[in-house]
C-alpha cells in the first residue's frame, strides 16, 4: 500500500504561532473526517507529555481530529488504534532513544507501510529518513542506533539555514552536511528550510511550502548542492 507522509521542517514559519501555517496543510492532508490521532511527544526532554499534547491540541483546534497522547505506558496501544500518527519536534536523539526503548519503532513502521498517514515536524520529520545522522540536535542521550524509520532512502536536515557569520569560526550548515557526505558518499540529503515540507502521496514525492528545498550529494570529490523547486515532483529520489 502507498505510504502517506507529511514531513514539515518546523512547527513554525517565520514569526507565526505554533503550527499556524501547518494546521490547514494537515487538514488538507488528512481530510475533514473525525480521526483519532496518536501524538508521539518523546522528542520533548520535559516528560510532562500531556502539556506537550495540550499545546498541539490548541494549535489544531480548527481541525476535527481527536488527539491522544502516546506515553511510556500506553504508546503501543494508542498507536495501534490510531487513524493517523503525528510526531512532534524536540531532540531527535531523545525521540529515537524512546522509540527503541519502548519497542514501538517497528509498530509505527508497520502502520505507515500499510497506509496509516504520518505527520511530523522537526525531529518528527528527521526520523522519516534513513538515519538521524544529519540532525541539528546535540546527542544528549545515546539512542543505541542511528537507524530511523527509513520511509525515505535519503537523509533529512530540518530547519536548514546556511548563513556565514562574520567573526564566527565554527562550521556552517553546508560544511557540516559536507562532512557527512564525505564519509558517506553514497548518501543524499534533503535540506528543508523552515516553511517547507515533504509530501508523499500516491507514490509521488513533492516539496511544498514557501520556498525551494535543497539536495546535497557527493560528486566529483566534493559536496554538491541543488535546488529542489517548490511543488515539483522529486519522486526519482525515492529510488535512493
Amino acid at each position: 500500500m502507498n505510504k502517506r507522509i507529511l514531513a514539515f521542517s518546523s512547527s513554525r514559519e517565520g514569526n507565526g504561532t505554533y503550527l499556524e501555517t501547518a494546521a490547514p496543510v494537515i487538514e488538507n492532508f488528512l481530510g475533514k473526517e473525525q480521526l483519532n490521532i496518536a501524538f508521539i511527544p518523546f522528542a520533548s526532554v520535559d516528560t510532562n507529555y500531556e502539556n506537550y499534547t495540550s499545546k498541539v491540541k490548541a494549535a489544531l483546534k480548527i481541525t476535527p481530529y481527536i488527539i491522544h497522547t502516546a506515553n511510556t505506558t500506553n504508546a503501543a496501544s494508542v498507536i495501534d488504534k490510531a487513524d493517523a500518527i503525528m510526531v512532534g519536534g524536540g531532540n531527535t536523539f531523545k525521540l529515537l532513544h524512546d522509540l527503541y526503548s519502548l519497542e514501538i519503532l517497528e509498530i509505527i513502521k508497520e502502520k505507515i507501510n500499510t497506509g496509516t498517514p504520518f505527520i511530523g515536524w522537526s525531529a518528527g520529520s528527521n526520523i522519516t529518513g534513513a538515519t538521524i545522522c544529519t540532525s541539528n540536535d546535540m546527542p544528549i542521550i545515546n539512542p543505541g542506533n542511528f537507524t530511523a524509520l527509513s520511509f525515505f532512502p535519503f537523509q533529512i536536515n530540518p530547519h536548514y539555514y546556511n548563513q556565514p557569520i562574520s567573526g564566527f569560526n565554527g562550521e556552517t550548515r553546508d560544511q557540516r552536511l559536507a562532512e557527512f557526505l564525505q564519509l558517506n558518499p553514497s548518501k543524499k540529503i534533503i535540506a528543508l528550510p523552515e516553511g517547507t515540507a515533504l509530501l508523499l502521496e500516491n507514490n509521488q514525492l513533492k516539496i511544498i511550502g514557501i520556498s525551494n528545498a535543497l539536495l546535497f550529494k557527493w560528486a566529483n570529490n566534493t559536496s554538491e548542492k541543488y535546488d529542489l523547486i517548490a511543488d515539483s515532483d522529486i519522486s526519482h529520489l525515492l529510488e535512493g
